[in-house]
């Protein structure tokens, strides 16, 4: 058992003799705040299984309590989208150069119903 026990905890170091860092899926880190809850493994014993530190564990908590509250701070109903400013201000530039190129295609349209008519502006 110590055999591989030292052969799993080598692979785990770098060349240099620190560990690597390990990143945790959202659905392991779930996993984690669940069983750190009901209580029925003591937390010291899922820390040395899962090989993480209490802060690790502190950190896990502090987001779950953040998305939980952000989640049900939310309102029913759909949720209105956002446009990045960029493109809103690209958007409301092209908008109000195609109004004032349809302010002038209107005055030339004036003007040619002016000339076409002998200089009445009814039809």
């Amino acid at each position: 058992m110590s055999v591989t026990n030292d052969t799993n905890l080598q692979s785990n170091l770098s060349p240099e003799g620190k560990r690597k860092r390990r990143f945790l899926s959202p659905e392991k880190k779930l996993q984690i705040f669940l069983e750190s809850q009901t209580g029925k493994t003591p937390v010291g014993e899922l820390l040395r299984r899962e090989g993480i530190y209490s802060t690790d564990l502190a950190r896990i908590r502090q987001k779950v309590k953040e998305g939980a509250l952000e989640r049900l701070a939310d309102r029913p109903g759909a949720r209105g989208k956002t446009v990045p400013r960029e493109d809103y201000e690209a958007l409301k530039r092209e908008l109000e150069e195609k109004e004032r190129a349809l302010a002038e295609q209107a005055l030339e349209l004036a003007i040619l119903r002016k000339k076409a008519n002998g200089g009445s502006w009814d039809r």
